[in-house]
């Protein structure tokens, strides 16, 4: 937990008024006190995570329950209105930003989105539903995706559409 915690401290710039921090710090006690077996021991824990998540959430607007899987360097840009159901899964590096959701498509109905690494999240953005968002994707402001996204795309609009982010050629300088 607390090498989590220092990883989260230099990734929040070493800022403690970034409100993404709390947040994580919230998440990682949650995440740490399921190692505590007997559970008359966890139940203090449980309950003190309870009330840390509540009022985290009230004062962040950001909702990231301890049941989500999170990669390394996970980082909220901005807070407010974050909404994360806790089956999703995230890779490394992924930037998130504000007004974004990210989980289940109709309810109850199993299946969370599972974010690859260095996904960058826009404002707004929507992601719903059992589908695999691949790596190095960008993710566009207010975009509302809602099938797979491979590797090296961008998506954007309502409905997202699917961009290849591939870079073009790079043309020589005419002397």
């Amino acid at each position: 937990m607390f090498e989590n915690i220092r990883e989260d401290w230099v990734t929040y710039e070493r800022d403690l008024a970034r409100q993404g921090l709390w947040v994580m710090a919230v998440y990682r006690f949650g995440r740490w006190r399921y190692g505590i077996k007997p559970t008359f021991l966890r139940l203090p824990f449980s309950f003190a995570y309870r009330i840390l998540k509540v009022t985290v959430q009230v004062l962040t607007g950001i909702d990231l329950p301890c049941e989500v899987v999170l990669g390394r360097r996970f980082r909220i840009e901005h807070f407010s209105d974050i909404i994360i159901s806790g089956d999703t899964v995230f890779g490394d590096d992924v930037v998130i930003r504000n007004g974004v959701t990210i989980g289940l498509k109709r309810t109850g109905i199993r299946g969370a989105p599972r974010i690859g690494n260095r996904v960058d999240i826009g404002t707004g953005a929507k992601i719903l539903g059992d589908i695999r968002i691949g790596d190095d994707v960008a993710i566009g402001a207010n975009a509302v995706v809602l099938q797979d996204v491979p590797d090296n795309c961008v998506a954007v609009g309502v409905p997202a559409q699917i961009k290849s982010r591939k870079p073009r050629p790079i043309e020589q300088a005419v002397t």
